[in-house]
């Protein structure tokens, strides 16, 4: 029986982000629709018997060693206390994904080390948030191994070395693992005997930091190709086979079970090697990459005018649940209300929350209306500051803000330098009818939840680093 673990769970569920290009229109609002609110902080890990068969396959492609992992592994072989982190999106945030499938086969092969587990897996969240967030949610924890996993929400290359980048200089001896989970498509590249496109990208950041990575998906298409494995489907049609998932993307639990023998296997392999390399911040390999990256607490970098309410929910109040990602809620409900502040960098945004009352946003930088256009980078939620742009507004409220909460971010790409953002409510209400397409049975019946124009802070995203304000306190 494997002992109960308590799991800090820092930031799971949240907004679809860009990156799942290989979906069905049906598949991604489905995974949109169901992302919410933040899990509870803790949790145990089941007690019961680990039912992982790590053996039943080897691959030498499936992980690549690398470095290895040789400090977090000489604690556990010691019996030493010791930090595990999770990182990624929505198949980290999972239950049954594979996180506490390999989180309780770690438990039950180290039984004399105290482990803690950290989640920070985010719903449909890239690279470029998680650059944004590791540093406050995990790396002030100083884990000693952090395994990261963005690959079917962007792969966005230059927010992983960003990531890695942070670890290697807050935290230099934290070992890292990549993660690489796969969508419907992506077998086949497998089973061909190709790595998927996206993945090449996090290879080369992986080979130019000596990371090792895992491969997820290798199994689960070899079992495909054989005909040994449904990769979509349902029960009925799977028959004798394994179904690995009903979306095409997130495993039910004999696909994150197959997810977590693959970690289980890389344990296993890293275990016979001892480090072949130093864990040095070598040059960048990327000269956009995220190293840069934070989130902020708006009260310590911004001032904020008239009309806004500083709201620190209690438990049974409808944002007690976003807790975990914000202590406090910044909330602006009259037209007009602005906050500002200044940074030296190339991006900025917002992490907030959204609800069928959500407005619209205006930016003023550097004291001219700002309009946007949206960058079309996959695996990021940027838009690119533009006086062509057009879009002259952000707006906070969309299909999947119907009758319900949900956490969302936005980004805004500026030229390198010094800058001042004001943003502002806006009196301009966007058509949330039209948005909401065929589902508007709760607006029709509740017009007046939608007919308002609020706005939810929750922490203050900048890719640079920010000006302090000087003199009294907001």
């Amino acid at each position: 029986m494997i002992k109960k673990i308590q799991v800090l769970c820092l930031l799971t569920g949240l907004c679809i982000g860009s990156g799942l290009w290989a979906q069905s229109a049906t598949d991604i609002a489905r995974i949109a629709a169901s992302q919410a609110e933040a899990s509870p902080l803790y949790f145990g890990i089941s007690e019961e018997p680990v039912r992982l068969q790590p053996q039943h396959f080897s691959d030498s492609r499936e992980c690549i060693v690398r470095n290895g992992m040789p400090h977090v592994l000489n604690l556990l072989k010691a019996g030493k206390p010791v930090q595990i982190a999770y990182i990624g999106g929505s198949i980290t945030q999972a239950e049954k994904g594979y996180r506490m499938q390999s989180a309780a086969y770690i438990a039950a092969r180290y039984p004399k080390a105290a482990i803690r587990f950290l989640n920070a897996g985010v719903s449909g969240t890239g690279t470029d948030l998680g650059a944004c967030r590791i540093g406050e949610q995990l790396l002030n924890a100083r884990p000693d191994l952090i395994f990261i996993e963005f690959a079917v929400n962007g792969a966005y290359a230059p927010g992983m070395e960003g990531m890695i980048r942070q670890i290697r200089e807050i935290s230099p001896h934290t070992d890292i693992c990549l993660l690489y989970t796969i969508m419907t498509g992506q077998t086949e590249d497998y089973a061909a005997g190709r790595i998927p496109a996206n993945i090449r990208g996090l290879e080369a950041v992986a080979d130019h930091y000596g990371v090792p990575s895992v491969h997820l998906g290798l199994r689960p298409s070899l079992l495909e190709k054989d005909n040994q494995l449904l990769w979509k489907g349902t029960a009925a049609a799977a028959g004798s086979r394994i179904l690995f998932s009903s979306d095409g993307i997130h495993p039910l639990a004999e696909g994150g079970d197959l997810y977590a023998e693959a970690i289980a296997r890389a344990f296993l392999k890293m275990e016979q090697h001892k480090s072949l390399g130093q864990k040095t911040v070598k040059l960048p390999l990327l000269a956009d990459n995220w190293e840069d990256a934070g989130m902020y607490d708006p009260l310590k970098i911004a001032r904020f005018g008239n009309h806004w309410e500083r709201l620190v929910p209690e438990k049974g109040e409808t944002f007690y649940r976003y807790k975990p990602w914000f202590p406090y809620i910044m909330k602006a409900s009259v037209p007009g209300a602005s906050f500002s502040f200044s940074f030296e960098g190339t991006a900025f945004g917002v992490f907030d929350i959204g609800g069928p009352e959500a407005g619209q946003l205006e930016v003023v930088l550097d004291g001219r209306p700002v309009k946007f256009t949206k960058s079309g980078i996959r695996g990021v939620q940027l838009r690119l500051a533009d006086t062509e742009g057009a879009e002259s507004l952000i707006n906070r409220f969309n299909a999947f803000c119907n009758n319900r909460y949900r956490g969302q971010y936005d980004l805004v790409q500026v030229p390198p330098g010094k800058h001042t953002v004001t943003i502002k409510l806006s009196a301009t209400k966007a058509d949330k009818q039209k948005i909401l397409g065929k589902n508007t049975e709760d607006i029709l019946a509740n017009p007046s939840k939608y007919d308002q124009t609020v706005f939810y802070l929750g922490r203050i995203l900048v890719k640079g680093k920010p000006i302090l304000p000087s003199g009294p306190g907001n």
